[in-house]
């Protein structure tokens, strides 16, 4: 029996139609459109209606990449959605998506992984295409999470938005879609991003209402530091991996938190910038739908096409973090690629190449990483001088939490 791969086939998005830009939040809290555009990247972000929800953005995204896919509802066998704002804490939203998508004879589960749950989900589609239990996955990564923000609290609402992505997976014997992956946790700096309440530790009550504890919270220093290290380490990670030399990788595509840490991710790993997809200008960080979406519009923008290799790379709360490293065709050739173990000695040999190029560049940029770490240690005591003689002389808006850390030079 020949080894499965996981073709995706099918791919949509569907962001809400009310946008909320930086010059509206002058008016709600004590911030301006300089300061935020700066030192996230961020102008406007996409709002859900108030009759929208995680499940109905999820199921426009869903219909989309379906159709493309032309893949019927009915034909799935198993729905994944990534999200940290669901309908209801019970049932799993993703129950109410299979019944309203008409997926009869699919099996459903929300996961919980922060913006990383989308790479996430599409890893555990991949695992069971793989072992033959599935053959047609819808993954979903939808948020409302305009409904957990707290709208006085400017170190936050500055930064967040709404909408959905979605793809369909399905084998091949192809090798195609994910060929090498990572996900990791850390789990100790849970609390730099979370809701404090509502949970089983902090059920509802008067006391977390008033207290706003069910808003979404965030240590942006411990996020941004996290990030920063995870992203860059994590691509390295899986290219190598994948046995794919770096310079053939056309399309990175990263969750869209703040363009401060994707540039600094962009000069660490020395890559095109034309090669990066950024799109939060224009959405925010809509969390666990941020990839798909992004992906989507990699596509549309011709970035990514037929027989690209491309990587995803997330970060998000638990702390968490997730990349892959995808080859993208969406198409089935007209003819089967040659099995792995059969490959002749020409390619096998090639194959060995690669790795080690992967490898000396993988040690290049851990040396310009450490390099860049150590430049930060050493000019971050002069920065904070620098910071509080300017306060002393001419006062100005205190730094939101989201991004108060140089960025790399």
């Amino acid at each position: 029996m020949s080894e499965l791969y996981a073709r995706i086939t099918g791919w949509g998005k569907y962001t809400p139609s009310r946008r909320l830009t930086n010059y509206d939040l002058e008016q709600m809290v004590d911030t301006n459109d300089e300061w935020i555009s700066s030192r996230t990247g961020i102008r406007e972000r996409r709002i859900a209606a108030p009759e929208e929800t995680t499940v109905s953005m999820a199921l426009e995204a869903s219909r989309k990449a379906l159709a493309q896919a032309n893949v019927r509802a009915e034909d799935l066998n198993l729905i994944i959605l990534a999200t940290t704002t669901p309908d209801y804490l019970c049932p799993a939203a993703a129950s109410l998506l299979q019944d309203r998508l008409g997926a009869t004879n699919a099996g459903a589960f929300d996961l919980m992984a922060g913006c990383t749950g989308f790479v996430y989900g599409l890893v555990t589609a991949t695992q069971f295409i793989k072992a033959g239990a599935y053959k047609r996955i819808l993954v979903v990564g939808a948020e409302k999470i305009s409904t957990f923000i707290d709208w006085t609290d400017r170190n936050t609402c500055i930064l967040f938005g709404d909408g959905a992505g979605a793809v369909v997976v399905e084998p091949s014997n192809s090798p195609t879609g994910v060929l090498s992956f990572e996900l990791g946790s850390e789990g100790e700096n849970y609390d730099a991003l979370y809701y404090p309440g509502g949970g089983s530790a902090k059920p509802f009550s008067a006391t977390s209402f008033a207290e706003r504890e069910t808003f979404l919270q965030m240590d942006g220093k411990r996020v941004f530091k996290f990030a920063t290290r995870t992203m860059t380490r994590s691509v390295q990670n899986v290219v190598q991996a994948s046995g794919i030399p770096f310079n053939d990788i056309d399309c990175i595509v990263p969750h869209q938190a703040n363009a401060r840490i994707i540039e600094t991710a962009v000069k660490r790993l020395k890559v095109d910038p034309d090669k990066v997809m950024v799109n939060l200008d224009r959405y925010g960080n809509t969390s666990a739908a941020s990839i798909p979406i992004a992906l989507c519009e990699a596509i549309d923008q011709g970035k990514i096409q037929d027989g690209n290799n491309i990587v995803l790379v997330g970060f998000g709360a638990g702390l968490t973090w997730a990349s892959a490293v995808v080859h993208w065709e969406p198409t089935r050739p007209a003819e089967e690629a040659i099995l792995v173990d059969d490959w002749p000695v020409r390619e096998r040999l090639q194959m060995q190449a690669d790795k080690m190029r992967a490898a000396v560049w993988s040690a290049q940029v851990t040396a310009r990483t450490r390099a860049q770490e150590a430049s930060m240690a050493v000019m971050l005591p002069f920065y904070t001088w620098q910071s509080k003689r300017r306060k002393q002389q001419r006062p100005e808006l205190e730094a939101p939490a989201a991004e108060e850390t140089p960025s790399d030079e």
